[in-house]
């Protein structure tokens, strides 16, 4: 059994605890500690996990949020299945079957 790693990004649930309900919000007060994103970044950060996070946005949004990292990132662990192979060495069902090529003709003209 493979163990899936994924994770929670509770940053939206963060900034509402301390009454901010605007992406605009944020931008400022990154800028304060020398974090220069974007608008469409900040919005993209606070609406959908990100897939790569600096560690100095990190620690700008704890300290705007008054939180440590593990408020904002929520580890997950999910048990998937492995997905066992045909049997045959792992060859496809038809795999011994010949490929015929396509010819694509066009339309006579009439």
């Amino acid at each position: 059994m493979i163990r899936k790693m994924g994770y929670q990004w509770h940053l939206r649930q963060k900034m509402a605890e301390q009454g901010m309900f605007q992406t605009s919000e944020l931008g400022p007060l990154l800028a304060e500690r020398g974090v220069h994103l974007s608008r469409e970044q900040v919005y993209r950060m606070v609406t959908q996990p990100p897939q790569r996070l600096s560690m100095d946005t990190l620690a700008a949004l704890c300290d705007i949020l008054t939180c440590s990292p593990n408020d904002l990132i929520e580890v997950t662990v999910a048990p998937a299945q492995v997905r066992k192979t045909a049997a045959g060495g792992g060859r496809a069902k038809h795999a011994d079957k010949a490929v015929a090529r396509t010819k694509i003709r066009r339309p006579d003209p009439q």
